[in-house]
């Protein structure tokens, strides 16, 4: 496979026939440190997110708040007639409906969720659940699935964004199907390598740096043997 060229690529060959000996290594590695910074920042979105205080790509489009790493991963994975459940909801929610059959959200701030209920397409049933009280969110999120017909229902992705984490890791673990897979952002905190010990699934952590986020965080997927997302007849996706 030949190399990638870039604008850079191109510039820096012709320039170095005409630079004094011992000139060009230190001019191309000073280069490299400045240019590599912000060529991330801008072809990943993350100049974008930033000022938007919202997680995008560099086009705009809405990217979820995980890390980059992951958001890499996923963008390779097929969702089609795939259905999501989210514990807390945003600009995720706007890419999972892009892709899958349907995104069912429990949000804990009745304000965002107004907001969330404006901006989601018709695959996507926004419910308010307690971010504060465990009984209180487990019961709601169980009460809202089975008004809705989907007492016993599982997923093929799930999502810890939010809510009260102890409260919902038991309910995504039974709501899980088969060959699904759990998301948890921000795995470094709120007790999940406790809450997830004697699951019997399998981990994977992608740590990195976020969409308009100064630090890097952990965004890590709980699966069962046989998770559709790891299959070894996925493709690769080249985005260089």
């Amino acid at each position: 496979m030949p190399k990638p060229t870039t604008f850079l690529h191109r510039a820096y060959g012709p320039l170095k026939k005409h630079l004094p000996p011992g000139l060009s290594a230190p001019l191309r590695r000073l280069t490299t440190a400045l240019v590599a910074p912000l060529r991330f920042a801008w072809q990943s979105g993350h100049f974008r997110s930033s000022l938007a205080a919202r997680a995008m790509s560099s086009e705009g489009e809405p990217l979820p708040w995980y890390t980059y790493p992951c958001i890499r991963f996923l963008e390779q994975r097929s969702f089609a007639g795939k259905r999501v459940l989210e514990f807390g909801g945003g600009q995720s929610s706007l890419w999972w409906a892009a892709r899958a059959d349907g995104v069912t959200v429990f949000e804990g701030d009745r304000g965002w969720l107004a907001e969330l209920e404006r901006m989601v397409p018709d695959n996507v049933a926004v419910h308010f659940a307690s971010a504060v009280d465990a009984g209180d969110c487990r019961a709601a999120v169980e009460g809202e699935l089975a008004a809705r017909g989907e007492d016993g229902a599982k997923f093929d992705i799930i999502v810890i964004d939010g809510l009260v984490r102890e409260a919902v890791v038991p309910i995504a673990l039974e709501r899980l199907a088969d060959d699904g897979a759990i998301i948890v952002d921000n795995a470094e905190g709120y007790g999940f390598r406790e809450l997830f010990l004697g699951s019997g699934l399998n981990r994977v952590d992608f740590h990195g740096m976020v969409p308009g986020v100064v630090l890097e965080h952990t965004t890590a997927i709980y699966y069962p043997e046989g998770s559709f997302l790891f299959r070894a007849d996925q493709p690769f996706n080249d985005r260089r």
